[in-house]
């Protein structure tokens, strides 16, 4: 299954809890909380390229499955990470404290994050 595509964010879980966790500020977090963000991946083999667009904010990642890589995280910290292909349609990594979770299910993405007992849920669909 090809993960190539772009999604908008259709809803998300546990925004504001998540964020002040990772310690973004109060201001960018209520910036933040209300836009569809945009992500963008281009998936060729076992190389992924991932751009999520979050108003004027960028995040480029770019890894390869079972390498380890660097990957920006949303406070703007890298961090060395290895993702992982679980099945044919979800990538996992952890991420310094953090696992990221996305499955590709049709046209719809579910991104999990949990840090500790706290879990941020992100469900965008192909646009």
């Amino acid at each position: 299954m090809s993960f190539t595509g772009k999604y908008e964010l259709q809803s998300q879980e546990n925004f504001e809890p998540f964020m002040k966790a990772l310690g973004l500020p109060d201001d960018q977090i209520q910036k933040g909380k209300d836009i569809k963000s945009i992500s963008e991946i281009v998936q060729d083999g076992k190389k992924f390229k991932v751009t999520v667009t979050t108003g004027s904010k960028v995040l480029h990642n770019e890894f390869t499955i079972g390498e380890e890589c660097e990957i920006e995280m949303l406070t703007g910290e890298k961090v060395k990470a290895v993702v992982q292909l679980e099945g044919n349609n979800r990538l996992v990594a952890n991420l310094k404290g953090l696992k990221s979770v996305t499955e590709l299910n049709g046209d719809t993405i579910t991104n999990t994050l949990t840090m500790g007992d706290l879990t941020y849920k992100r469900i965008s669909k192909r646009i």
